[in-house]
């Protein structure tokens, strides 16, 4: 299988609200579902000043969580987690064994979250 189709989306870009940041998510995320092509996407969400995590990453990752238990996407994985220790990396990788190729598979990034739309 080649490399999944990977698009970057990077939410910090011009420092928005956490509300700003949502609703980019959901506008990128919704085209992405409907124009087909793009599997993955890596969010920017950055971890926060607080050095606890900050509003957009923790905005992020609730509403991927939900589009996840409501079946509108295949998976979402906390960069941190993204590897091959973590249940759900691997499970996508099951499912997309190139998601292994991916940039971002076992590096451990906080600030990001990896997508299977």
């Amino acid at each position: 299988m080649a490399a999944p189709n990977l698009r970057i989306l990077n939410l910090e870009q011009g420092l928005p609200s956490a509300d700003a940041a949502e609703t980019r998510l959901r506008l990128e995320i919704a085209t992405l579902r409907r124009s087909g092509g793009v599997r993955f996407v890596r969010v920017i969400h950055g971890y926060g000043s607080t050095g606890t995590g900050g509003a957009i990453r923790a905005r992020v990752r609730s509403w991927l969580a939900a589009q996840v238990r409501e079946k509108r996407l295949q998976g979402a994985v906390p960069g941190e987690s993204f590897g091959p220790a973590d249940p759900a990396s691997l499970a996508l990788a099951a499912k997309y064994p190139a998601v292994r190729e991916l940039p971002d598979w076992n590096a451990r990034n906080p600030g990001t979250t990896i997508v299977a739309i």
